[in-house]
């Protein structure tokens, strides 16, 4: 990147001189070639008029002139001076036409460039035109001005090389330290950002930075499973000991089943346990988005409310449906249509006898929303954040069955549809929504 702020430098200093060169150049020859070819013309024009005697005025008033820029001489055909102000031969084979050339083979003549016209004369050739000294003076300066400005530029590009590679350098550094620590175990660390920067490393920096806050929460949540886990499986592990060593005690045939059969249902809760956790891994381990269709949600929604009316009649809870129908999304049927038993199932469960619960299908300007409401307990506006985390299992809920991943499970679907889970407040109860955004 330095050698490139260089490169780039030195072209930019040298693009204007040189254009401004080339200018020059063009316009003295075209130049040049207008004032030669005028006085050739005037001066054939004398001597047609006035013979030799007006050629001898002219070659008079050049000398007399004292311009050493001057060119007037008649040459014979070898290209030898007969008379006037020039080289005593020229260096090129005479031909008509307007040149520019080195004129003379000897002195001044061979070392300096002219501008000369010739035409033929009484069997020579008369030779008009101008040194190019002035000329070549100014493309001298030129020269020289481009020669300033192309140390300018190197000096100003390696300077500019360097402030750029030191400034990429920082930038690039400060997120490679913060990985390095990130990398020994200090989570907290971030990459530290401008107040008001919008550059692409300051990008750089803020998606790094909400990468970390996401390992960072990964990893506390991982501690907080593990810690979970391990106190919630030790109460099922527990019971699964007990009822085994009851089977084994039993003596009596009706006493050693009643124990297996609670061994066996001990060990189904252990398998549900599993069971979801792997499918919440699962459905946040899908890197692309495989199995969804266009797919009416309102359709789901009903299909699902169809299944669980009569279980929810023979519960004596009483269950209502508020379905607005809605455009196709592009959907995963099959999970939304789990996330969506898992409210009602989680509804179930904390409903009081008696009560309801109600399914509603809306969109508004997030998108579609699906939302269970009961009427049982609810959860506290700080316990909320608790309930959606793997085995956050509250503390009234302790005693109830379940393994503390109906939530989770729910909120990992809808982060695969691109949205999330809401908990609100019923007045009473819980009003759990799923919203799935249009985008």
């Amino acid at each position: 990147m330095g050698l490139l702020a260089i490169a780039l430098a030195l072209v930019a200093g040298w693009i204007p001189v040189a254009l401004l060169w080339q200018s020059t150049h063009d316009d003295a020859i075209e130049t040049l070639r207008r004032d030669v070819g005028e006085r050739d013309r005037e001066l054939a024009v004398a001597v047609a008029r006035r013979g030799d005697t007006a050629l001898a005025q002219e070659i008079a008033q050049v000398r007399s002139a004292d311009d050493p820029s001057l060119v007037l001489a008649l040459v014979d055909a070898a290209g030898r001076r007969r008379a006037g102000l020039g080289p005593d031969r020229l260096s090129f084979a005479p031909t008509a036409g307007f040149r520019i050339a080195r004129i003379g083979t000897a002195g001044d003549w061979a070392a300096r460039e002219a501008g000369v016209t010739l035409r033929r004369w009484h069997g020579g050739w008369l030779v008009t035109g101008r040194m190019l000294d002035e000329w070549e003076e100014a493309q001298r300066g030129i020269e020289r001005a481009l020669l300033a400005s192309a140390i300018a530029a190197l000096v100003l590009g390696v300077l500019g090389g360097v402030l750029l590679t030191r400034y990429v350098t920082r930038r690039v550094d400060a997120v490679a330290l913060t990985a390095d620590a990130v990398a020994a175990g200090e989570l907290h660390r971030r990459v530290t950002l401008p107040p008001a920067g919008h550059d692409a490393f300051d990008r750089l920096g803020l998606r790094v930075n909400a990468m970390l806050d996401r390992i960072e929460r990964l990893m506390e949540e991982l501690r907080v499973v593990t810690d979970s886990l391990a106190h919630d499986l030790r109460s099922p592990v527990a019971r699964l000991r007990a009822r085994a060593e009851a089977a084994l005690a039993a003596r009596d045939a009706g006493q050693r089943d009643a124990a297996l059969n609670g061994l066996i249902g001990e060990a189904d809760v252990l398998g549900r346990m599993l069971g979801v956790l792997l499918d919440i891994s699962r459905f946040e381990g899908i890197a692309r988005r495989t199995g969804f269709v266009a797919a009416d949600p309102a359709g789901i929604a009903a299909a699902v409310a169809d299944l669980y009316e009569p279980v929810l009649e023979d519960a004596g809870i009483a269950f209502a449906t508020a379905i607005t129908p809605v455009a196709p999304l592009d959907l995963h049927r099959e999970l939304l249509s789990q996330a969506l038993a898992n409210l009602i199932d989680n509804a179930v469960r904390h409903a009081p006898a008696g009560g309801s619960i109600t399914l509603s299908v809306v969109e508004d300007g997030q998108g579609v929303r699906i939302a269970i409401a009961d009427r049982g307990p609810g959860i506290a506006p700080e316990d909320r954040d608790a309930a959606l985390r793997r085995f956050g299992r509250l503390d009234p809920a302790r005693t109830a069955p379940g393994v503390g991943l109906g939530l989770t499970l729910v909120a990992a679907v809808a982060r695969l549809h691109g949205g999330h889970l809401e908990l609100g407040d019923n007045a009473p109860g819980l009003l759990a929504t799923l919203v799935l955004p249009r985008t």
